[in-house]
């Protein structure tokens, strides 16, 4: 017997609320996703909050569902995927309002992997099933393009309402935007502050983004101009510091995180991601060996009360994969495959619960005395 996407609709028809009483197709719970492969059948269903009560025991009635009303044989235990509906806090500005959620990734020092972990993070969230978008505002240093194989990529132009807008790359499912697009992979960038910070704003304002419920800007590291223009133009829902295990790497962080937790920035930091946590070696899987020491960023996320949002193994994998343009978030069943969607899981639940507990970021406005 052939499965097809109107038998499991008609099947999860059968599964009730039970807090509404009605069937969650009706109550618009069930994704537009549904995929067949086979046997398998895999989709998502959508709630309000991470913390739903209802979220178990509708995921096991559902199976029960397609169970019974499609088939014994049907393989959909573990391939139900839970989305969140993304809250969209009133916006303080006008500056991109079909975006839900813009997080910065940062860091405070460069060589920790910030722009690996923002390219896989940015296709964990497509592949859950997100509107995901991706900005290159490292200027001097443009590196996502190479990330994604896309280093050839010219955008287009597009009139919207009179005005030119630039339409994004599109890869994996994640719309692109870098400087790397508009120059020549093989020139350096020497760029007075004016000309970097220009740019920028050039590529948050002037991006046909369209709808995203997420829009990840990969700044470069340290504290510059660049950090400064981004919370200057647009309303910044929280930022992810990225850094490694040692000692050093955890000084700057701290820095970053200071930044943004200042009284004139004061964007929330949703958490730390460890990059570089262990080595394990192919030949020994249950080995793992704390090259850069072990648990600092989780140490430093209990001080400053935050969450750890995930710690990220040395596998060489990840290092081919940015290589060759292929991130290792498209692979889930691989080790670092889940610890991106692991990561991806713990961003969109941190974001989640700033936006339940938070106003909305304003932009920063800096005067001069």
């Amino acid at each position: 017997m052939s499965f097809y996407p109107k038998l499991i609709i008609d099947a999860l028809k059968h599964v009730v609320h039970p807090e509404k009483q009605k069937d969650i197709v009706s109550l618009g719970m069930v994704e537009d996703d549904i995929r067949i492969d086979g046997k398998r059948i895999s989709f998502s269903l959508k709630f309000d909050r991470t913390n739903d009560p209802f979220i178990a025991s509708i995921k096991k009635a559902s199976v029960q569902a397609i169970k019974k009303y499609v088939g014994e044989d049907a393989e959909i235990e573990g391939n139900i995927f839970i989305k969140i509906n993304p809250r969209v806090p009133k916006p303080a500005q006008k500056l991109l309002p079909e975006v839900k959620n813009v997080v910065a990734i940062a860091s405070g020092k460069g060589g920790v992997g910030k722009s690996t972990v923002s390219a896989n993070l940015a296709v964990a969230l497509a592949r859950m099933g997100y509107k995901t978008g991706l900005l290159d505002a490292d200027i001097y240093g443009p590196s996502i393009p190479k990330m994604f194989h896309t280093e050839d990529a010219r955008p287009l132009l597009r009139k919207i309402d009179g005005k030119d807008k630039i339409i994004p790359v599109e890869k994996y499912g994640v719309k692109l935007l870098s400087i790397g697009y508009f120059v020549d992979p093989d020139d350096a960038l020497v760029w007075r502050g004016a000309m970097a910070t220009n740019a920028l704003k050039q590529l948050i304002a002037d991006g046909d983004w369209g709808d995203l419920d997420y829009l990840l800007i990969d700044l470069p590291p340290g504290t510059s101009d660049i950090h400064l223009t981004a919370v200057q133009t647009i309303s910044i829902t929280g930022a992810v510091i990225v850094s490694t295990p040692q000692d050093v790497a955890l000084a700057d962080a701290r820095k970053g995180i200071s930044m943004f937790k200042g009284d004139k920035i004061n964007v929330p930091v949703l958490g730390l991601v460890e990059n570089m946590s262990w080595f394990t070696p192919a030949e020994l899987p249950d080995n793992k060996y704390y090259i850069f020491g072990e648990g600092g960023c989780r140490r430093l996320a209990e001080e400053l009360k935050t969450r750890l949002l995930g710690q990220i193994p040395i596998v060489q994998s990840i290092r081919e994969g940015g290589d060759k343009g292929e991130p290792s978030a498209l692979n889930p069943d691989t080790v670092t495959g889940r610890a991106f969607t692991e990561l991806a899981e713990a961003v969109v639940t941190s974001v989640d619960e700033r936006n339940q507990n938070l106003p909305p970021t304003r932009v920063v406005e800096i005067t001069r005395k």
